[in-house]
């Protein structure tokens, strides 16, 4: 249980990392970023590992897909696709 749950941190700190290296122009502060991808990887293996009583492959995937999930949540719009709050008539 324990190696689960350090390998689903590490497993949400580094996709956490990745986003913050691929997308810092859409995404808050890093220091808002990486525990949002630990803290959803955390609950992604304690559900999985819950629900299903399932092998540890089967944890670090549900791990990794609600830790991807949260950090979805973070995502901000660029700036090309805003659109102006001025009305047109």
């Amino acid at each position: 249980m324990f190696l689960e749950a350090l390998g689903s941190a590490l497993l949400g700190l580094a996709l956490a990392g990745a986003a913050v290296y691929r997308l810092p122009h859409r995404l808050p502060p890093r220091t808002l970023v990486l525990p949002t991808g630990i803290a959803g990887a955390l609950f992604g293996a304690f559900l999985t590992h819950t629900a299903l009583s399932a092998n540890y492959l089967l944890v670090l995937t549900g791990a990794l897909i609600v830790a991807a999930a949260s950090l979805s949540l973070l995502l901000r719009p660029t700036e090309r696709f805003r659109r102006s709050s001025s009305a047109t008539a």
